[in-house]
């Protein structure tokens, strides 16, 4: 059975809004492109321009690139973020839109961020715009 994951609104390099299911967080990192795009496959080590929503599991949206106009970008799958970002962006296609639902063991763990307003054991869930690589 394949987990109940949000749905999102909005496409690639629109700010998206999620709705919940009723159902409780997947207990694994979860990927889902939500539209694919036609540009290179995403490597380990490439410098990673995205935009992106994060928000947890029914909860509130803690940081969003959309509201402040410009994307980030940062090292993929070297270890420079959370291990559900390496390892559920790496092989996607620039261009894509891609949800990822990702469990705390592969977010924050137990420490959470508190000054985002993220608790111990919180499931992220995230829309990724992957723009391109520097």
């Amino acid at each position: 059975m394949t987990a109940q994951l949000p749905e999102a609104t909005g496409s690639f390099g629109e700010k998206p809004t999620l709705t919940f299911p009723d159902a409780a967080a997947p207990a694994e990192l979860e990927v889902l492109v939500l539209s694919r795009g036609d540009g290179d496959l995403v490597e380990a080590g490439d410098d990673l321009v995205v935009h992106y929503l994060g928000q947890t599991w029914a909860g509130h949206v803690f940081d969003n690139s959309y509201d402040r106009g410009s994307s980030i970008n940062f090292p993929i799958g070297v270890g420079s973020v959370i291990a559900g970002w390496d390892e559920g962006l790496v092989g996607q296609q620039i261009g894509s839109r891609v949800l990822l639902s990702i469990p705390s063991h592969l977010g924050y763990g137990d420490r959470g961020v508190p000054a985002a307003g993220i608790k111990g054991g919180d499931t992220l869930v995230f829309v990724v715009d992957i723009v391109g690589v520097g």
